[in-house]
């Protein structure tokens, strides 16, 4: 028996697959996993993944990234599962070559008279008895990704995928649905936001209902039961009409994710601070610390100070990353830095990215002997001749390796953000081979001839980065850039945060119905205006149930919307 689990990344499908094998054992029954614990039973698949995953890989074209996908599920086919199915095993697959499938044809819009046949040759003619559909809210599926990221302290670099913008995983998500609709005698739809075990046993039941009386049968009855089984029964909340109202109505959605995934709670709460937020974030910060921390970066309230003062010396490292975007005139955060300077120097160093003068220079002195590539990249939009003087001391050792060394060339294009002048050039050009994605990243505010012609040439393999580079820019060039890509990349409307101009207006409501949450934190300060309260009041009506819009809409309600940093998704 062949069981495949299908979802977007965050849905929970790696977690609920191995659950459910361990369930299956301990039944008695013979299981083969072909990703126990996130990792393929097959090294040459899990090499495969590795060199697709690798954003340095910038300029890989659709093609050729849906035959990497396909040839990794090859190897596992032959190498893994055929010999299970033949020795009597139940088979489980995190992934199948349906996510070559919807990658290809929704994700990159290649056209199935291109995968099909590929499709068709490398499956040779082995169809997965049952595939579960994890599906949840893309929105949750970005915090449980982040939250997980967080608690593994998992420090490589995003993925290739993400640079395509969140976008993906919407088209994703549609084209798993889409094949689900179309195949329902073999895939079930799991509403994955129901808590962990209940979803692991109602799964497992249905695998043990397949084995016993077939597909059809047990689907059916899934089916009719899963309503009450996994609480999809539950009644769907009252339709916000005002942002206080869908802050009432967030803070309930947050109350749930604390009982059984405080991670996730505490990551959704990010960027927010006021009444009903300070109280749940003061409870999450003595179970899950790192997280609170980790939604705090930049916040100047008075409970987030609070918060900070309680856990710095059990959390220097997080304490002292909350402090980055802080400005340099902040007295409380100079402080703090100074407290925690010899605890966690990489992270005040990276704290102090972007601010210039006597204080911030004399820290990045002190830290730059333990932490030299932390304070070179915190040098980001510094022009000074101090901010140079550790760019050249640094580049002295390093100088080199610009080319050849992915960690180097980072750290240089990183420390020239925003920069535009012949020395930042060189820099930025010489870490672009070994470091493209970091290079490209640095154009951030950057304009002239060059700069524009880098963006043109990534814009269809890293639209996501390209539009942060547009923060703030309106001009026509940067109008055509976000028409171009708007459709699949909601950091078009990202980039337009509080610009008040017709054509920014007319992105931000042509595209309202597709992005709705982005359209209200592209508002900004706007959305105390009439246009923008009509704005608000209009996608709370058209998407009541988007985590998203409504922890936009709160951010409005709070006045968390009129700061320089909008909360983010």
């Amino acid at each position: 028996m062949f069981i495949v689990f299908e979802g977007i990344d965050g849905s929970g499908k790696t977690t609920l697959s191995n659950q459910v094998a361990s369930a299956l054992q301990t039944r008695g029954l013979p299981v083969r996993h072909i990703r126990a614990d996130g990792k393929y039973a097959s090294r040459v698949s899990e090499a495969i993944r590795e060199l697709g995953r690798d954003a340095r890989n910038l300029q890989l074209v659709p093609e050729a990234e849906m035959l990497l996908y396909v040839a990794r599920d090859v190897q596992l086919i032959e190498q893994v599962v055929r010999p299970a199915l033949r020795d009597g095993h139940i088979v489980i697959a995190d992934r199948f070559l349906y996510t070559a499938e919807v990658l290809a044809q929704q994700g990159r819009h290649l056209p199935a008279t291109y995968t099909d046949p590929i499709l068709a040759a490398a499956a040779r003619g082995l169809v997965p008895d049952l595939v579960v559909l994890c599906d949840v809210d893309p929105a949750l599926a970005r915090a449980r990704r982040r939250a997980a990221k967080l608690a593994a302290a998992d420090r490589r670099p995003p993925a290739r995928k993400g640079l395509a913008g969140v976008g993906l995983q919407h088209r994703i998500r549609r084209g798993y649905l889409a094949l689900a609709a179309a195949a329902p005698e073999r895939w079930v739809v799991v509403d994955n936001d129901a808590p962990l075990d209940q979803v692991v046993a109602a799964v497992t039941d249905l695998i043990d209902g397949v084995r016993a009386g077939g597909v059809r049968a047990s689907l059916d009855r899934f089916r009719r039961d899963a309503g009450a089984r996994l609480g999809a029964g539950t009644p769907r909340p009252s339709r916000p009409s005002t942002p206080a109202e869908a802050l009432e109505l967030f803070i309930r959605r947050v109350d749930r994710y604390a009982e059984r995934e405080p991670n996730v709670a505490a990551h959704l709460l990010g960027g927010l601070a006021g009444p009903g937020v300070d109280e749940r974030r003061r409870s999450l910060a003595t179970r899950v610390p790192e997280a609170v921390l980790a939604g705090l970066a930049g916040q100047d309230d008075e409970v987030s100070w609070e918060l900070r003062q309680w856990l710095w010396e059990q959390k220097p490292r997080a304490t002292a990353l909350t402090l980055l975007g802080l400005p340099a005139g902040n007295r409380r955060a100079a402080s703090m830095r100074a407290a925690l300077a010899d605890l966690a120097p990489t992270e005040v160093a990276t704290s102090l990215q972007g601010l210039d003068g006597e204080d911030a220079n004399g820290l990045r002195e002190r830290l730059f002997r333990h932490s030299p590539e932390a304070v070179v990249t915190s040098l980001a939009r510094l022009v000074s001749q101090a901010a140079w003087s550790l760019r050249e001391q640094w580049l002295a050792w390093h100088r080199e390796e610009l080319a050849s060394r992915y960690e180097i060339a980072l750290v240089a294009a990183m420390s020239v953000t925003g920069l535009r002048d012949d020395r930042a050039w060189r820099l930025r050009q010489a870490a672009r081979t070994a470091a493209p994605v970091a290079a490209l990243a640095s154009l951030a505010g950057v304009l002239g001839d060059v700069a524009w012609r880098w963006r043109e040439e990534s814009l269809g393999h890293a639209p996501k980065i390209v539009m942060q580079t547009l923060v703030g820019i309106e001009d026509e060039r940067a109008s055509r850039m976000r028409a171009a890509v708007v459709a699949d990349c909601k950091e078009a409307l990202d980039s337009i945060v509080a610009l008040d101009g017709p054509r920014a207006w007319t992105l931000r409501e042509t595209y309202a119905d597709v992005w709705p949450s982005t359209a209200v934190k592209s508002l900004g300060p706007l959305a105390d205006g009439t246009r923008g309260r009509t704005l608000i009041a209009r996608q709370l009506a058209a998407h009541p149930n988007s985590l998203s819009l409504l922890k936009h809409a709160s951010a409005v309600a709070l006045g968390v919307h009129r700061l320089k940093s909008a909360p983010s998704d």
